[in-house]
């Protein structure tokens, strides 16, 4: 992995850590139980435990977690090929998973769980299906920056006047895969002069909560994040948001760029029966009201599966029509690499 050297203060990609229904957490370390479906997730923990647990219960079969980051757990996945124990791979977003899709390491989805999810909301190559879903939204603080001067378009914060009054969290898979979306759907030349604004105007912080939290404080008038950060601290003390508001771009612009949460079966699983059903049960409804009643605050992406009552309906946000089979993780790396970013 390329050394970040625009940002201070970033620790690394993260340990994997071993979480099994029952078992303790272990750093730096991971042992395959042969007796337990295998599922390598870069989800957040607990909800995949909590679909870990569900799935279990409801068919016997037990599962083994593997818990790491998007880039690092994609990458981990493909340096181990063959090899690799895992059975099922997860992603908090896409590009991680077309990262192993493009190794050729995926078994196709089967038909049955693909009529589960919307076909807009699933990858045109079959290959993985989405579990779950986030928006990409500005947080904005109105007492520096009122709601009649927002930005028209994410492509706006490029512009010099707005330099050091926004930010973002640009060494995460989170902002990243934001901006394969903006790669798909504007292309290299506006993606790099949209990089190059970024680099003169944002303030780097280390993630989404610390870029909201700097909102909030009047540090910066606005950042960009994605939704589910701003809602989970809504529904708790709001200590975190509580002087901000959420501005939705919509009109199908890169700022309204809807990342997929992915979910793939590996060509190589020991326990291929087992990991097509535990993919199944996650697109179900059964599933994905386990994600609701977990407090993520992402989106369900199930047909026939209402999300948590406070968020905007999926159907409202008028996304980028952006293919995610099309989204490549490594050529941004290798843009904001080229800006300076990373």
């Amino acid at each position: 992995m390329r050394r970040r050297t625009f940002l201070t203060g970033l620790g690394a990609l993260g340990t994997m850590s071993l979480v099994g229904c029952g078992s303790s957490r272990t750093k730096d370390e991971f042992v395959a139980d042969p007796g337990s479906l295998q599922v390598y997730s870069a989800q957040h923990e607990n909800l995949t435990k909590a679909w870990a647990e569900a799935f279990t219960k409801a068919t016997g079969i037990k599962v083994q977690v593997r818990q790491g980051n998007d880039s690092s757990m994609g990458h981990q996945i493909v340096e181990e090929g063959s090899a690799s124990p895992a059975d099922v791979f997860l992603t908090e977003n896409s590009p991680a998973m077309t990262l192993v899709e493009r190794n050729k390491m995926l078994a196709p989805v089967e038909d049955a769980t693909r009529a589960q999810v919307p076909a807009n909301l699933a990858p045109s190559s079959k290959a993985w299906i989405s579990i779950a879903a986030r928006s990409t939204v500005l947080v904005y603080n109105p007492s520096k920056l009122p709601e009649a001067e927002l930005p028209k378009s994410l492509m706006d914060l490029a512009d010099p006047a707005w330099k050091d009054r926004w930010g973002c969290a640009p060494g995460g898979a989170d902002f990243q895969a934001i901006v394969a979306g903006m790669l798909a759907g504007q292309g290299e030349e506006k993606t790099t002069k949209w990089l190059d604004g970024l680099k003169t105007n944002a303030r780097a912080l280390q993630n989404n909560i610390a870029t909201m939290k700097s909102v909030n404080a009047g540090e910066i008038p606005c950042g960009v994040i994605y939704h589910y950060y701003w809602y989970r601290d809504q529904a708790g003390t709001k200590e975190g948001s509580g002087n901000t508001q959420l501005h939705y771009f919509r009109n199908q612009d890169p700022g309204a760029f809807v990342s997929l949460s992915a979910g793939g079966v590996l060509a190589g699983s020991k326990k291929p029966a087992e990991a097509r059903k535990f993919l199944q049960y996650v697109t179900s409804k059964a599933g994905q009201k386990v994600l609701v009643d977990s407090n993520s605050m992402e989106y369900a992406v199930g047909i026939g599966a209402p999300s948590a009552p406070a968020l905007p309906p999926l159907s409202t946000l008028q996304a980028p029509p952006v293919d995610p089979f099309t989204l490549n993780s490594d050529k941004v790396t290798d843009l904001m690499t080229d800006a300076g970013i990373l």
